[in-house]
């Protein structure tokens, strides 16, 4: 797989994500951290996807964890501060896309069993093609992030510029 369309997303969330003046969403949604911590589980779940794929076995991708509150926060808390957790999406990125690069044809179009909700809106339930997993996260998942934090910018409270808000979401 050609992953230069994933690494330049997570190029672009990641300097958004590393910006001053990170603020609440207005509509009262996710902040930096919770953002960044989903991303991490996301990251870590297609991950794992892929190299079951690899071994062998028949693994599904449910982005419901993804999305649960006490699985967020224990990520967030797992991490000192926001720079951590950037760094920490940096790397997880990395791997995920080092995988993917080693992915042939034949692993690539695997059909993975696949749920993923936004919200509480269900926006797929059917199987879809591995590559169609790592390929989505580049054309809509990452930069619908990097809007929303692109977003977080437009209501930042200057007294929160210190960008170390572990534990935040």
């Amino acid at each position: 797989m050609d992953t230069t369309a994933l690494r330049d997303a997570y190029d672009r969330l990641l300097d958004v994500a590393a910006g001053p003046g990170l603020g609440e969403a207005a509509d009262g949604g996710w902040d930096a951290d919770r953002i960044l911590a989903h991303l991490l589980s996301v990251d870590a779940s297609i991950a794992a996807v892929a190299l079951g794929v690899v071994a062998g076995a028949r693994p599904a991708f449910d982005n419901r964890v993804c999305l649960d509150t006490w699985n967020l926060d224990r990520i967030i808390t797992a991490h000192a501060t926001r720079e951590e957790l950037i760094d920490h999406v940096r790397s997880q990125a990395g791997l995920l896309c080092d995988i993917a690069d080693r992915l042939d044809a034949g692993a690539a179009s695997v059909l993975v069993p696949a749920f993923l909700m936004s919200g509480d809106t269900l926006v797929l339930d059917q199987p879809v093609p591995l590559a169609g997993l790592i390929d989505g996260l580049a054309e809509n998942h990452v930069p619908g992030h990097t809007r929303q934090l692109l977003a977080l910018h437009t209501t930042a409270d200057p007294s929160r510029a210190s960008n170390g808000a572990a534990g935040s979401g």
